[in-house]
């Protein structure tokens, strides 16, 4: 069973910085892509970030500048560096990852076949 998992929320003042951490099992992730959502209360879930098999990124353009993701593949992890945390980006965090090797995480979270149960991130002004 695949299971992704989350850690590193918690509660920083604007301007701090925060690491999540997805740690997968069950299988192999090293040739799919993974992401981070985001979702704050009373709004859509939205996309912030995710890396595919080749290591290359791509991100939302609230994230740019500010936010980077990477991943381990000896470890099955991915991480998301959070730097410059502003109030706005107060929200639960979900891990997702692409089941199709060489796929893509689609940045409206469609089809999505992997995600995690989330990590609350707190940003106070």
């Amino acid at each position: 069973q695949v299971q992704l998992v989350e850690s590193g929320g918690g509660l920083v003042q604007a301007g701090g910085s925060l690491r999540l951490s997805c740690a997968a099992s069950g299988r192999a992730f090293s040739r799919n892509s993974m992401g981070w959502f985001r979702q704050a209360p009373g709004k859509e879930r939205e996309f912030v970030a995710a890396i595919i098999w080749t290591g290359g990124t791509y991100y939302a353009g609230s994230a740019k500048g500010r936010f980077t993701i990477s991943r381990d593949n000896a470890k099955n992890t991915a991480y998301l560096q959070m730097n410059s945390l502003k109030p706005e980006d107060t929200a639960v965090y979900y891990c997702a990852a692409d089941a199709q090797d060489m796929g893509v995480i689609p940045t409206n979270g469609n089809n999505v076949d992997y995600w995690g149960q989330g990590t609350q991130v707190t940003v106070s002004s």
